[in-house]
């Protein structure tokens, strides 16, 4: 059974910090890509960053570019988002999702991930 378990989201202040955590279990985590995706209240879900189990670095909805980074460490089966200079739009639910690498369509799509977790809240607020 698949399990992806998010934790860190919290309160902030705008241009603040957080880093948001996912652990994954029930699948082999180096052969799955994994992914952000935030759904602000009353907003549908919208893609912010991508981990290719095959390519380094990641990749970045324009909004998020150059303050969210996204890393994993396959040894403990983490993905990580350290999301810096935070803003109040920031706000909303953030989901961890695995991708398989059979799927061939694109990674911004939510449709095209196998499995989510259940979500962190992250308010940024003064």
């Amino acid at each position: 059974q698949v399990q992806l378990v998010e934790s860190g989201g919290g309160l902030v202040q705008p241009g603040g910090s957080l880093t948001l955590s996912c652990v994954a279990s029930g699948l082999t985590f180096s052969t799955w890509s994994m992914a952000w995706f935030h759904q602000a209240p009353g907003e549908e879900r919208e893609f912010v960053a991508y981990s290719s189990w095959i390519a380094s670095g990641g990749f970045y909805a324009d909004s998020v570019k150059g303050r969210f980074t996204i890393s994993r460490d396959n040894s403990k089966n983490t993905v990580i988002l350290q999301m810096n200079s935070l803003k109040p739009e920031d706000t909303g639910v953030y989901y961890c999702a695995a991708r398989s690498s059979t799927q061939s369509g694109s990674y911004l799509q939510s449709a095209q991930y196998n499995f989510w977790g259940q979500g962190t809240q992250v308010t940024v607020s003064s």
